[in-house]
């Protein structure tokens, strides 16, 4: 045999030869070895002791050794040859962290996912702060107000379907990037139309909210075909979480850039970050695992054991007659269509409500504004962990979804009950940020339960859902207007907002379903 001997361990490294793991290699005089030699009966010994593979994928000069073990994509560096360990400070710092560790690429995809879901609301909520002082400036009535908040909405009613479709068709990555770098021009474009006219900013929020709207769907699809089912939770948790802190930093820098630099800057700041994030998620980030030349065989096959495939499209297109024939599709529907009333309700007129109803400034109503969306990404990566946890002990699909969708309705409701007794802003906001906290727990109920349900069909369904959700959104967002003008209160639409979520967790209770439906 060409391999004579191994090195004795130092006592700070981590000892892979102990007795624990027995090798054949152990001599008491360490010299070289034969890494041809050594790789195979290497990974031989390694995959019989742990269950996984390990083998060497790269060597220096200095007689190091990398040694990838598979099962989490880990690498380890492991010293060998004439010298012995610890033997240069280099070393001897490297053998007191024990390990190397190599990041799994599905958190690669996970991190990519959420600093853009970050952006996404970053760029939606630029408006709903800078639309005060161009109001002041043009003279909107509260009623336009509401329209102008909603022009985002008309055009992402009618990309949510299509998008969904296309992100069946040709997976998440390609919409997503293409939903990017639409956006961003839009929101480079923004501050130049309403300068314009009034039809030139409703016409390019409408655009905006065109490209916006392939953002979850392309999201959902792609989080489900790069991680386990007892993952998947937690990753949109992690995503959705970016998303929540994109409505912090806009509504934290905008007024900020607007006092400063004006109108335009926080519309091009956004826009920059997203053509810069092309950069990354283009070529670093493919639709299905197996496509990666990155990622290690056995990462990809713990992927492929833990949840139900939809990389592999059906023959046949599944009918929108059939899809609305169950009422499981209708349970995420009406949960998708409540989470957006009450959801643009408050991202749109939280920063007026605070001026208005407390007579705070601009940068005191977005500081109120932003505190509840912080915690809800806190409170959403909780809900989604809890999730996994519940159905990794066993816990039935179908009750963790109700669950925590129940919470993501009851507890909202009940917190904009209060809001209408809230007397001082600190208190508003203390009662907004429990509503929007509690409510990102629908992120583990109708979020997840579209790939419960409907693997195969996951973007389609989550369009259809979406539009219906939006329609609401809509109607919400402009209602919220016109009460108040009429009524001069936002309490009676906050009353009206907490009955929705009240009826929607009765009917999700009685009809979802955690099992496959299509």
């Amino acid at each position: 045999m060409a391999v004579s001997s191994l090195p004795k361990p130092s006592t700070t490294a981590i000892n892979y030869l102990s007795p624990k793991y027995p090798s054949r290699f152990s001599t008491k005089n360490p010299t070289f070895i034969n890494f041809s030699t050594f790789h195979s009966v290497f990974q031989s010994k390694w995959r019989s002791q742990l269950g996984f593979d390990c083998v060497r994928v790269a060597g220096d000069r200095r007689g190091s050794a990398v040694v990838r073990c598979t099962a989490e994509g880990i690498e380890r560096s492991i010293p060998f040859g004439r010298r012995s360990i610890g033997s240069t400070a280099e070393d001897r710092a490297a053998a007191a962290a024990g390990v190397a560790f190599g990041l799994p690429e599905r958190f690669k995809v996970v991190a990519l996912t959420a600093f853009v879901m970050c952006l996404c609301n970053a760029d939606r909520v630029v408006m709903s702060v800078a639309i005060v002082p161009l109001a002041a400036k043009y003279g909107w009535s509260s009623s336009f107000l509401g329209i102008v908040q909603s022009s985002f909405l008309w055009g992402y009613i009618f990309s949510s379907v299509v998008g969904g479709a296309l992100v069946d068709r040709y997976g998440g990555k390609r919409v997503m990037a293409w939903g990017v770098a639409l956006w961003s021009l839009a929101t480079l474009l923004t501050p130049l139309a309403a300068n314009h006219s009034t039809t030139s900013l409703l016409a390019i929020r409408a655009f905006f909210g065109l490209a916006e709207g392939v953002a979850l769907p392309s999201m959902s699809t792609l989080l489900s075909r790069w991680f386990p089912g007892h993952e998947r939770a937690s990753a949109v948790g992690m995503s959705m979480a970016g998303f929540h802190l994109g409505n912090v930093i806009g509504l934290l820098l905008t007024p900020i850039m607007l006092s400063s630099i004006g109108v335009t800057g926080p519309f091009l700041l956004f826009s920059s970050l997203g053509l810069v994030w092309l950069t990354s998620w283009i070529p670093g980030v493919t639709n299905n695992p197996r496509d990666s030349q990155n990622i290690s065989t056995s990462e990809l096959r713990l992927i492929e054991a833990g949840k139900v495939d939809s990389s592999r499209h059906n023959a046949t297109h599944l009918p929108l007659s059939r899809l609305l024939s169950k009422l499981p599709t209708w349970a995420i529907i009406f949960a998708n269509m409540t989470n957006n009333w009450g959801y643009f309700v408050l991202l749109s007129w939280m920063p007026v409500y605070f001026k208005t109803v407390f007579n705070v400034n601009l940068k005191q109503a977005a500081w109120f504004s932003a505190i509840p969306w912080g915690t809800m990404a806190v409170s959403g990566y909780f809900a989604g962990t809890m999730s996994d946890a519940l159905i990794k002990s066993g816990y039935p699909v179908t009750l963790v979804r109700k669950i925590m969708q129940s919470i993501g309705f009851i507890g909202p409701g009940l917190g904009l009950l209060c809001l209408n007794f809230a007397t001082t802003p600190t208190v508003a906001a203390v009662l907004m940020t429990v509503a929007l906290s509690l409510s990102s727990f629908s992120q583990a109920g109708f979020l997840l339960n579209m790939q419960d349900i409907a693997p195969q069909h996951a973007g389609f369904l989550h369009g259809i859902s979406n539009s219906a959700g939006t329609l609401a959104a809509i109607v919400s967002t402009i209602g919220t207007g016109y009460f108040v003008e009429w009524l001069g209160s936002f309490q009676a639409f906050l009353t009206v907002t907490a009955m929705v979520y009240f009826m929607a967790a009765i009917f999700w209770n009685l009809f979802a379903t955690g099992e496959q439906v299509f």
